[in-house]
């Protein structure tokens, strides 16, 4: 089997003995594997660095998985990940894969499961999306996060590219404004605040200039979408 060999793996986990087996497990397969100890090194070392697949502890120090899984995916990443935890219930597993994860394995686990899985997802990012993403006449670079419309180019903030991504993850699903708020502003009470409609009119004047068809749509009482109409 060919895949592994071409394969580069990070492997966020805090635990020096679980991280040292995982590290010279997969390697001595034929993966080439980065590792890091703790969140922020994680988190360094994922948004740098150009990884096939990504083996992510949840509970970590510095930052937390789920935390990294986020910003990952509010920068536009693609790369699959492999969700380690020791929590086995249904709230964990749904929270995990809220937060972008690709699949979950909960501790302790058999290290056979792990390389089936890391190889599934392999083949699962071997179809990934471009990354340049188009809707209509939009064309978002999501490795350069670079936005244009009709060729020209648009200068967004990094909260408005933010939201922007939310909405090109699931081009043409309704995102409500709590979904919205919960990922661009986790921290602030979102029933006292207007912070996503702010950035969805900012973001309406930039990508609506005149005699340009809408691709932002409000759907009263539900949220809001990005579609070609």
């Amino acid at each position: 089997m060919s895949q592994p060999e071409t394969m580069r793996l990070l492997v966020i986990e805090d635990s020096t003995a679980l991280r040292e087996a995982l590290v010279n497990g997969l390697r001595n397969v034929g993966f080439t594997v980065d590792a890091a100890a703790d969140g922020t090194e994680g988190w360094e070392k994922a948004s740098e660095a150009n990884h096939d697949a990504i083996i992510l502890d949840r509970m970590l120090p510095g930052l937390d998985g789920l935390e990294i899984l986020r910003r990952l995916r509010l920068a536009g990443s693609q790369v699959p990940v492999l969700l380690l935890t020791a929590r086995d219930t249904v709230a964990d597993r749904v929270a995990g894969l809220d937060a972008g994860a690709d699949d979950y394995l909960v501790k302790p686990f058999a290290v056979a499961e792990l390389l089936a899985r890391v190889r599934a997802l392999g083949r699962r990012g071997n179809h990934r999306a471009e990354p340049v993403a188009t809707i209509a006449d939009l064309e978002v670079d999501t490795i350069n996060r670079t936005v244009r419309r009709s060729g020209r180019r648009i200068e967004l903030t990094p909260r408005e590219y933010q939201v922007l991504s939310l909405l090109l993850e699931r081009p043409g699903a309704v995102l409500t404004r709590l979904e919205i708020h919960a990922q661009i502003a986790p921290h602030e009470p979102a029933a006292s605040s207007n912070v996503v409609d702010v950035l969805i009119g900012r973001l309406r004047r930039k990508l609506h200039p005149p005699g340009a068809t809408p691709l932002i749509h409000t759907r009263r009482g539900f949220g809001y979408q990005l579609i070609h109409e």
